[in-house]
């Protein structure tokens, strides 16, 4: 589709088999649909979704609480991520979602409503875990040009410092002297390349980790002053 008229007959047709009685360009409405003394349903229509579609629709909701936009149902890679994002977005703002397909269907994404969040508690405690691992404050809020530091790279840090320190070590040993019981599993996966292993159970530091330590000089405190438990370690 590439003309909004074309996503009109579509919607029209799917209210219509509701018993509504629908006209377009209705005052400063793409779609209106009215059924008996129910408060009208607006629909805006628009090939793609946009910031100004969302302002348009949420102008629309001081007309009616029934405000719907309706898009062509996006395609590609990104279009499942584009339309749960954009879906998403719809139900905080109230707004019903309408997608249109190449052959005319429509499938109503949601309908208009207010939006009652669920909490997430499993990713709340993992949040406040994480910040709670953090040592210091070693990421400004919404910069990412360096990199973000994790708890888990703190620690890896501290593995790496040993290791340059001391030269290849047991992990039980690094896991001691640093006071990173996870020590051994994080130079095992070795995420980010830094631990390379000599033999069983003893690691040493290679040419990234020696240039992470340089990277990251900023990011990290050389001890931790509460030992965690193993159920607090997620790879970051």
């Amino acid at each position: 589709m590439d003309r909004e008229d074309q996503l009109y007959p579509p919607v029209k047709a799917l209210f219509e088999s509701q018993g509504y009685t629908v006209k377009g360009e209705v005052g400063a409405a793409d779609v209106v649909a009215c059924r008996g003394d129910e408060p009208p349903v607006i629909v805006e229509l628009k090939l793609r979704f946009s910031l100004s579609l969302f302002h348009q629709a949420i102008t629309r909701l001081a007309l009616s609480d029934l405000v719907y936009i309706a898009v062509p149902k996006p395609s590609g890679r990104q279009a499942r991520r584009m339309l749960k994002d954009n879906l998403s977005m719809c139900r905080r703002l109230g707004l019903g979602l309408i997608t249109v397909l190449p052959d005319g269907r429509v499938e109503v994404q949601c309908d208009p409503g207010p939006y009652a969040p669920r909490k997430s508690a499993k990713k709340q405690t993992r949040l406040l875990r994480e910040f709670q691992r953090l040592q210091g404050d070693p990421n400004a809020g919404g910069a990412t040009r360096h990199g973000i530091v994790t708890a888990y790279r703190q620690d890896a840090l501290r593995c790496a410092a040993h290791l340059a320190e001391h030269g290849p070590s047991k992990g039980a040993v690094v896991a001691k002297m640093v006071n990173v019981p996870q020590a051994t599993r994080i130079m095992a996966s070795n995420h980010y390349g830094w631990f390379s292993r000599v033999q069983t159970g003893i690691y040493q530091l290679t040419e990234a980790g020696q240039a992470g330590l340089v990277h990251w000089a900023h990011s990290w405190e050389p001890t931790r002053p509460v030992e965690a438990t193993q159920s607090e370690w997620e790879q970051g």
